[in-house]
């Protein structure tokens, strides 16, 4: 029977069960002994001792470094990363270094590096402490990137990040970490998955944004819309056979996520999509996301930033409003 926990705890459970089988891996970053800024890692320290558990200055750009080199001659480094904020201090060493090293060597190093970072908007933190930056992430060739929404996706996706010989940054939504779900252990380690099905509209989305996608299509089930959710799960490198064969019986999609729209992971969906099975569409794509502004720290602010199930909802309907044309098949 699958255990339900939560979120942050399948976290934990991923950095354990990793530890456990591989002594090359390590963890490091600011605060980890204590368990990081949410607790994430609490409690590992006095099971595998400080030398696999290392704390480290509050400097973002020497703890990638020192991951990046690591993981380049032998170790299997997790770095922590408080909010996905800061990672701006260390661009430098992840996408210069940490991304290009096997490409620049030809393959003769590898840097098998995962990089956890906590972002999204929750808890009223501000333009400071509430980003979703991921799209800056997979416009780096040489990064992959994870982005669970579920505590059984949380744990499978981190252990197959650690075990991948590429550096791999697993993003982690904030208002996650308190939710529970089952974990089986028999996760998918890659690709998308169907979260719903549904035969009207296809709704793509990953992390936080994949339960207002079926809080959603719940809504629009009781008005007999059906929806197909669509999770992500992997945002590089991007699965999108689910989406497609979807839409090509919906004929319609909606793509959705926290971040803001311009520039964001939708608009990449959309023009795959767009360009792969024009023909099936009925509907211009529609995407759902944040506005392009920061993130007030007032509650109006926050509420009025954050898109949600009402947006994915109206979204659909306006796709059920179009005047389908004759479909090219």
């Amino acid at each position: 029977m699958a255990a339900r926990i939560r979120y942050i705890e399948a976290v934990r459970q991923g950095l354990r069960s990793s530890m456990l089988s591989d002594p090359s891996v390590i963890v490091l970053g600011e605060d980890v002994r204590p368990g990081g800024p949410f607790g994430a890692t609490r409690g590992l320290v006095d099971e595998f001792g400080e030398a696999r558990i290392l704390d480290t200055p509050i400097s973002e750009a020497t703890v990638m470094g020192m991951a990046a080199g690591a993981a380049a001659t032998g170790l299997r480094p997790v770095v922590e990363i408080m909010f996905v904020d800061f990672v701006t201090l260390a661009m430098d060493q992840l996408v210069n270094h940490a991304a290009k090293l096997g490409f620049m060597t030809g393959g003769l190093l590898r840097v098998p590096l995962t990089v956890r970072v906590q972002g999204g908007v929750s808890g009223r933190f501000g333009a400071h402490h509430s980003q979703s930056l991921e799209a800056w992430f997979t416009h780096t060739p040489g990064l992959k990137v994870v982005a669970p929404a579920f505590p059984g996706d949380a744990r499978r996706l981190l252990e197959a990040a650690i075990a991948d010989d590429n550096p791999v940054v697993c993003v982690e939504h904030r208002a996650l970490y308190w939710k529970k779900g089952e974990v089986s252990g028999d996760e998918p380690g890659s690709g998308a998955v169907v979260r719903r099905s549904g035969d009207d509209v296809t709704i793509v989305s990953y992390s936080r944004m994949v339960h207002s996608a079926l809080e959603a299509a719940a809504t629009l089930s009781a008005d007999g819309i059906e929806c197909e959710v669509i999770d992500l799960r992997w945002l590089a490198p991007l699965d999108l056979e689910s989406a497609l064969e979807s839409l090509r019986r919906t004929g319609r999609v909606v793509v959705a996520h926290e971040a803001v729209a311009t520039g964001g992971i939708g608009a990449e969906v959309a023009a795959r999509l767009q360009a792969a099975a024009h023909g099936a569409l009925v509907a211009p794509i529609a995407r759902v996301g944040a506005p392009f502004a920061p993130v007030g720290a007032a509650p109006e602010l926050e509420d009025a930033f954050v898109p949600g199930a009402r947006d994915i909802v109206h979204a659909v309907r306006g796709l059920l409003d179009v005047a389908a044309p004759a479909r090219i098949d």
